[in-house]
C-alpha cells in the first residue's frame, strides 16, 4: 500500500540535494528517502538536511536503497551527468540514458505503483526513456518539462512590465531546451492581452521585446552554468510545485512533459504541454490556443526530440 506522505529522490547531486532541502521545508512529506550511486553522498546529504527539522517540522529523512521505494507515493529522479558550459541539454542524452538503464529496471522489478517524476536533463528524452524502460502507465510518468522555463518567462515579463509575476498567465511548451516555444498568442496579464498590457505600461516595440525576452529565457540556464557550473535552486522550486499538485490533488494546470498522442499532429514523443496534474498524475492535456507560427515551432520541437528518441533504440 502506498504511503501518500513518502517521497524518494534518486540522485543526490546539486539538483537532488536542493530538491530534498526544498521539500523538507515544504512539509509536504513525512518521510523522504535519498538514493545515490554513492551511498555516502546520500547519507551525508540526509544527515545535513535533518539538522534543519527542528526549524521546519517533524519528518523522517534517510539514505536508503531500492527496497525502500515500493510504498512511496512519489519517486523523483534527478540522477544524471551535469550539463557543462557550452553543452546543450540534448548533448547529455546518451550518458544519461545509460544511467537510466541502471535505475528504471530496479524500479520496475519492485512493481512500483506510485508516480515517477523525471527531472534529469534532457528531461523530455529521459521521460520518454523512463516510460519505455519502466513499463508504467503514461499518466504516472511525468517530466518536470517546461515548468521552470515558464516560471522564468513569467519572471522576465514581471520585470519588464513592473507587475507581480503571479498575475501573468503564459506558457512555454515543447522541449525543455533550445527548441522551446513561448506561447505569446494567448499570454495575458489578469485577462488583459499581453500587447494591450504592454502599451498600458508604455511599451510599443512588441516584436523586439518578445524576441529579446524569449532569447534571455532560453539562454538563462547557459548563463547560470557559465557562472556557477550548475542550476539547481530554480528547478528545486519547480519540483516542489509539481509535488504540491500531486500530494494535495490540486488539479493545477502545469506544462509538464508527457506522452503526446495526436495533438497538433504530434505522436509518440514526450514533450511539454499544459496538463491537469493531481494525485493520479496527469489527468488530461489541456487544449491551448496557438497561432500558425507557434504550431509550426511546436512541431519542429517535437521532430527534434523524436529523431533523438528513435536513435536510442529503447
Amino acid at each position: 500500500m502506498l504511503n501518500p506522505r513518502k517521497a524518494v529522490i534518486i540522485g543526490c547531486g546539486f539538483v537532488g540535494s536542493a530538491t530534498a532541502f526544498t521539500l523538507m521545508q515544504s512539509r509536504l512529506f513525512s518521510e523522504m528517502v535519498l538514493l545515490d550511486a554513492d551511498w555516502n553522498k546520500a547519507y551525508g546529504e540526509a544527515k545535513d538536511i535533518v539538522h534543519g527539522i527542528p526549524f521546519s517540522g517533524q519528518m523522517k529523512i534517510y539514505a536508503g536503497d531500492y527496497d525502500d521505494i515500493a510504498d512511496a507515493a512519489l519517486i523523483i529522479i534527478t540522477a544524471g551527468a551535469n550539463q557543462k558550459p557550452e553543452e546543450t541539454r540534448l548533448d547529455l542524452v546518451k550518458k544519461n540514458v545509460e544511467i537510466y538503464k541502471s535505475i528504471l529496471p530496479e524500479i520496475a522489478k519492485r512493481n512500483y505503483q506510485g508516480i515517477l517524476l523525471v527531472v534529469s536533463n534532457p528531461v523530455d528524452i529521459l521521460t520518454y526513456a523512463a516510460l519505455k524502460l519502466s513499463g508504467m502507465s503514461e499518466h504516472r510518468v511525468i517530466g518536470s518539462g517546461t515548468v521552470l522555463d515558464t516560471a522564468r518567462l513569467k519572471y522576465a515579463l514581471s520585470e519588464h512590465l513592473g507587475v507581480d509575476s503571479r498575475s501573468i498567465h503564459s506558457f512555454i511548451i515543447g522541449e525543455h531546451g533550445d527548441s522551446e516555444v513561448p506561447v505569446w498568442s494567448s499570454a495575458n496579464i489578469s485577462g488583459i492581452a499581453l500587447h494591450d498590457f504592454c502599451e498600458m505600461r508604455g511599451y510599443f516595440e512588441h516584436e523586439a521585446a518578445m524576441k529579446e525576452i524569449a532569447e534571455n529565457v532560453k539562454n538563462s540556464a547557459y548563463e547560470i552554468i557559465a557562472k556557477k557550473h550548475a542550476t539547481y535552486y530554480g528547478i528545486a522550486m519547480a519540483v516542489k510545485r509539481i509535488c504540491e499538485c500531486i500530494v494535495r490533488d490540486e488539479k493545477s494546470i502545469l506544462p509538464v512533459s508527457s506522452m503526446i498522442h495526436g495533438q497538433y499532429g504530434i505522436t509518440d514523443i514526450t514533450l511539454s504541454m499544459p496538463a491537469i496534474v493531481g494525485v493520479q498524475g496527469i489527468e488530461t492535456h489541456v487544449p491551448i490556443s496557438l497561432n500558425d507560427v507557434e504550431i509550426e515551432q511546436l512541431q519542429n520541437s517535437a521532430k527534434t526530440l523524436k529523431e533523438i528518441a528513435q536513435s536510442l533504440n529503447l
